[in-house]
């Protein structure tokens, strides 16, 4: 048998070498912990210079408030900082490092040289800088330098060859440090950040405010795209934007989340969100967003990853619903008020502004107003839709339009727009190729997709229905008889209550036979075959349980997807202005059950400038 080791206490160097490990595992890693410090010192710029994508070179200059010459030896000793002094400190920690790990890790695997010029208590710069180079027991020597401090790493790994064959490509690397850097600037929009790779700038961001710094980084066409999200409880905050569904991505590589400025992964805050956006997007899109949740930091533990991407909340059940009815309810904001928008917009064909009434909200709106400070063009403006269904409510809002407009024919004039105190989508004028309703509004002319926006309509009705158990369902005057497998057959009996709940009445008529006899009478358009077809095999799926929860929004989205109005379907004039009206009344109008936007705004100004008028 092999002789047992003895237990004995590592050489502090190995000891920095593995806590390097957890720390520094690339050199993006390295990067954001440099920069950490810089902005922790109250830097207004920051410089970064790579080489070999941060493997040959990391060197961050920032013009914070440096380090003391007799304090420079700590500063690459583990567990040296002056952050934090007691438990208290850790438990409020406010700033982005805190454990004084960072330095002593990347010591232990690079070639690290700092200079540094410090401040002293009256502002004023030190007669002259210092430079440390190497590791404990160094001596710091005079240096030149203006103000401020310049971290320099060299080599990394290059005395653990075997954690430098893990690295990437240098292209690779650097493209993680230069994401590295974008979601650090995106919570410090007052500091400037320059970064050079390879002795060429790849990205200057100036100081600015907010919504500068977002466009600037995630780009103009994603504030276009968002709504400004600004909410607040207590001593909780949520601040930043959501894009609209329009926006959705085929990965989640544009998803940031903050917590008192910094990024974080949270599981817990990601649920939120998702759940937010549940009636958006369904499928594999993945929503974009840059939010801030501001708490305080007593109510908060960072202290629980090496890399500080990860936080524990005290009371993580507020916090998840919080951020998923702040988010919910920007999401869905009423049609009326992006259409509003677009009317205070409009100007007259001589480009002299023309100021117009705010068109009323519609009765029954719900949700908070689109928020001005998101930019948005006008004509850009659409209305929200969730992945929900399209069933056959068709019947509904043509029942309605004949009630309200019981003297309107298909030949009759739409109204005419005198002012802006008129409905927010204003008055069908005709319907184009059977698929779209063009519409004059106090801004000019709105163009809709009937079936998207039928579509979100039903989804709604359909899910409010089911809430309030008042889901009545209508016999059919000749049932509906479909040959089913016996599977089918099987989950018909076995599920029958669940079946009346949805509003359908299906009962075998052979051994290899179902009719539908009743259905909900929301979906009397629909094909009823189709319909029980899709709700059986749903059932299948995931049984009366799960249907009943988690996958009962997606059955509805497919079942309203099913009923709504077809393309190529003649709507008379009093039948589209009940489409345009209910719409107004309908929660996340702005889009479709598939993400896709509902409706469109031309203004007179936008068809202005493309036919020339004025010039």
């Amino acid at each position: 048998m092999p002789e047992t080791a003895r237990i004995h206490l590592l050489p502090d160097l190995l000891i920095s070498q593995i806590a390097a490990g957890e720390v520094v595992d690339r050199p993006a890693s390295v990067l954001k912990e440099l920069l950490e410090n810089a902005l922790d010192a109250g830097s207004s710029s920051i410089q970064v210079q790579l080489e070999e994508g941060g493997v040959k070179l990391i060197r961050v200059s920032d013009d914070g408030s440096g380090i003391a010459a007799d304090e420079l030896p700590l500063a690459l000793l583990r567990h040296a900082t002056s952050k934090i002094s007691s438990l208290d400190d850790l438990e409020r920690v406010g700033t982005l490092g805190f454990r004084g790990e960072a330095l002593a890790s990347v010591a232990a695997v690079a070639r690290v040289t700092l200079t540094t010029r410090a401040r002293g208590g009256d502002g004023a710069a030190q007669p002259h800088a210092w430079r440390l180079t190497g590791g404990s027991g160094a001596t710091p020597e005079p240096a030149a330098l203006a103000a401020g401090t310049v971290v320099e790493m060299r080599d990394l790994y290059y005395n653990t060859p075997a954690r430098r064959k893990f690295l990437k490509s240098e292209s690779t690397e650097f493209a993680h440090c230069s994401e590295t850097l974008r979601r650090i600037a995106l919570a410090h929009p007052e500091v400037a950040f320059t970064l050079a790779h390879n002795g060429r700038v790849s990205l200057h961001l100036a100081r600015s405010d907010a919504r500068g710094r977002a466009g600037a980084i995630l780009g103009e066409e994603f504030l276009a795209e968002s709504r400004c999200v600004d909410a607040t409880s207590g001593p909780l905050r949520l601040a930043g934007y959501c894009a609209l569904p329009a926006y959705s991505r085929a990965r989640g590589d544009a998803q940031y989340c903050y917590v008192n400025g910094r990024f974080v992964r949270d599981r817990l805050l990601a649920h939120a969100l998702r759940e937010a956006y549940q009636d958006l997007l369904h499928g594999s899109r993945y929503p974009a967003y840059c939010l801030f949740l501001e708490l305080d930091p007593a109510t908060v533990d960072v202290n629980v990853h090496p890399q500080k991407t990860e936080v524990r909340f005290r009371d993580s059940r507020a916090i998840h619903q919080f951020v998923f009815h702040a988010v919910q309810r920007c999401l869905a904001g009423p049609l009326a008020a992006t259409a509003t928008a677009a009317a205070q917009a409009v100007a007259t064909p001589g480009d002299i502004a023309s100021p117009l009434p705010t068109p009323p909200a519609a009765a029954g709106v719900r949700g908070q107003p689109f928020a001005a400070g998101s930019g948005r063009p006008p004509w850009q403006a659409s209305l929200g839709v969730s992945e929900a269904s399209r069933s056959g409510a068709y019947e509904a809002f043509v029942a309605a339009a004949r009630m309200s407009t019981a003297a309107s024919t298909a030949s009759e004039p739409a109204p005419t727009m005198v002012d802006g105190a008129t409905a927010p989508l204003g008055y069908a004028l005709a319907q184009l190729h059977g698929v779209y309703i063009l519409a004059q509004n106090a801004a000019g002319l709105v163009v809709v997709d009937m079936h998207a926006a039928h579509e979100r309509i039903l989804y709604e009705k359909l899910k409010h229905a089911l809430q309030q158990q008042n889901l009545t369902s209508q016999a059919l005057l000749i049932p509906a008889v479909f040959s089913a497998d016996e599977i089918d057959v099987a989950a018909a009996e076995e599920n029958a209550t669940t079946l009346q709940e949805l509003g359908f009445d299906l009962a075998p008529v052979g051994p290899r036979q179902l009719a539908v006899r009743s259905v909900p009478a929301l979906l009397l358009a629909a094909d009823p075959t189709a319909l029980a077809r899709s709700l059986l095999h749903e059932l299948r799926e995931h049984g009366a349980a799960q249907l009943a929860t988690a996958q009962r929004n997606q059955f509805l989205a497919s079942m309203a997807c099913q009923g709504a109005v077809r393309a190529r379907r003649q709507l008379s004039l009093a039948e589209m202005n009940a489409l345009l009206r209910q719409m107004e009344e309908t929660e996340r109008a702005d889009h479709c059950n598939h993400g896709r936007p509902t409706w469109m705004q031309l203004s007179m100004a936008d068809l202005d400038r493309h036919f020339l008028r004025g010039r």
